[in-house]
């Protein structure tokens, strides 16, 4: 039986990759025009804007426009590199992105697990309401909630501290402090949402497994670490993956919103994409701009491929290609 079933299955598989093209598009015309607008979208939004890459090697102006404005080679980059801002940058964006990918991770399954692990449905669902709300706040408001919370002269914090005798915290003049806030404020705001992704995949968990270990005498810690997280693996290793094609891209709206131009946090703070919204908007230096775009897509790439080679070269089953 069994192998009949497995002559059957070979056959279909053979079938369908010795099917054409166009018999491939009439037999899964439905998931083909289903899976059309999403990809119109990203050509439109994400593969045409491509050809602007050419500003990185250009020394854009208005009169001539992107395609037509002279060559200039590599300067755009000499400039960056020259500048003093392209080791720093990388290093906060890079050691930034790693901090809140890590905790973000960490905090967002221990938060499932604990969820997934109450008994009582409305205290389930209150907590992840509660835990979910921050996600839909936007950086702009969460700043005016920090400054009205933590400036030195009539901030919550700082008036309550003069009150009990204590000495004022000037935190906007300190870059210590935002080491932690920074990775505090991204875990509140986004755990909730992470805590969705890994609850849907403990969810997906036979529960006869748990069942199993129940009759053998397995404690609740003991299932969650022999049962539970082994399971989440294939998910922790593609969301990290994916994560980790961001490790480049740094939450430009927190920081941006948070720090803003404070001249006194820019060392620690500064991370690439405020360097590139500054060079737009203060200098309007659209070719260094560009360059530093493209260095920071090209290094987000090289990483992807070394985190995927790494997970191949452990587990070819839960790489992403």
């Amino acid at each position: 039986m069994g192998t009949k079933v497995e002559q059957i299955a070979v056959k279909k598989k053979k079938t369908a990759k010795n099917r054409s093209p166009l018999q491939e598009l009439r037999k899964n015309w439905v998931l083909y025009a289903m899976f059309l607008p999403i990809a119109i979208f990203f050509i439109i939004f994400a593969y045409i804007p491509m050809t602007g890459v050419i500003m990185a090697f250009k020394e854009f102006n208005y009169r001539d426009g992107i395609f037509m404005s002279p060559w200039n080679g590599w300067e755009n980059f000499d400039y960056f590199f020259q500048s003093g801002k392209a080791w720093l940058v990388t290093k906060n964006t890079m050691m930034y992105n790693l901090v809140f990918l890590g905790a973000y991770t960490f905090f967002s399954i221990l938060a499932a697990v604990l969820i997934s692990e109450t008994y009582n449905k409305f205290f389930k669902k209150a907590t992840q309401t509660f835990m979910f709300l921050p996600y839909f706040i936007s950086w702009v408001t969460v700043s005016a909630f920090v400054y009205n919370f933590l400036n030195y002269e009539f901030g919550i914090v700082n008036v309550f501290l003069r009150n009990i005798g204590l000495e004022a915290i000037d935190i906007y003049s300190n870059t210590g402090y935002w080491y932690l806030l920074l990775p505090f404020l991204y875990i509140w705001k986004w755990v909730g949402f992470g805590s969705v992704l890994y609850l849907a995949a403990i969810v997906g968990i036979d529960q006869e497994i748990y069942e199993a270990a129940t009759i053998d005498g397995a404690t609740r810690f003991q299932k969650i670490m022999r049962i539970t997280l082994p399971l989440l693996k294939p998910t922790v290793v593609v969301l990290v993956l994916l994560g980790l094609g961001r490790i480049m891209r740094g939450e430009f709206d927190m920081f941006y919103q948070l720090i803003g131009n404070n001249g006194a946090l820019m060392n620690a703070t500064d991370i690439i994409d405020t360097l590139v919204f500054r060079s737009l908007v203060g200098t309007q230096d659209f070719g260094m701009a560009s360059s530093v775009g493209l260095y920071q897509s090209v290094l987000t790439l090289i990483i992807i491929l070394i985190a995927n080679y790494l997970v191949r070269r452990y587990d070819k089953d839960n790489a992403l290609f």
